[in-house]
């Protein structure tokens, strides 16, 4: 009888020494791969914690309401636009992203705005949901009802609160009513009253 542990054991060294260079090259590959990966990681954690470190002052002053001044930084700290995109990758560059983008909108720079909404990177959270209601806001101010109607209601989807989905619920009412859109606008106003 033939012992199929031996055959197989066989065959992987007849294969290793036929192949031997390129098994080489695959292994050398994987461990390359692995140490970037590990490299990368690594220099996004770091980079993290140097964007959270210069969000400080412009978030500070963002909350004092000095929304230019957290936009546009100065020579002793960089402003929420340049966070964004110098550690844009990073989680805290992302989250810089998204307090721009409102920045932006409450000085009433809604193309910008809109546009560092949209390329704020969502989860499926508090802050993804307030991200999709800017947007919306933006539309609906805009005269895109509709569209507004619409991302309104994924705010009121992606993070389901009962304080903020009703909300977002009835400016998707709202802004389906004002498109003419009576149909979406009632299954909002049924989705509140259940």
């Amino acid at each position: 009888r033939e012992d199929t542990v031996v055959t197989f054991y066989a065959r992987a060294l007849d294969i290793l020494e036929n192949h031997r260079q390129t098994v080489i090259y695959a292994v050398a590959g994987v461990v390359v791969a692995v140490l970037l990966a590990l490299a990368w990681s690594w220099n996004q954690g770091n980079r993290n914690e140097q964007a959270l470190s210069e969000m400080a002052d412009a978030v500070r002053l963002y909350e004092a309401g000095s929304w230019q001044a957290a936009l546009d930084g100065d020579a002793s700290f960089l402003g929420l636009m340049d966070i964004a995109e110098e550690y844009g990758s990073t989680d805290a560059g992302n989250l810089a992203r998204f307090y721009a983008a409102d920045a932006l909108f409450r000085t009433g720079d809604m193309d910008r705005a809109l546009e560092f909404f949209g390329s704020y990177s969502k989860e499926s959270d508090y802050i993804g949901a307030s991200a999709f209601a800017g947007e919306a806001a933006i539309h609906e101010l805009q005269g895109d009802h509709n569209r507004a109607g619409d991302l309104f209601m994924r705010a009121a989807n992606v993070f389901a609160s009962d304080i903020t989905s009703p909300m977002y619920l009835a400016n998707a009412a709202r802004a389906y009513g004002r498109a003419g859109n009576t149909a979406d606008a009632i299954d909002a106003l049924e989705m509140i009253a259940e």
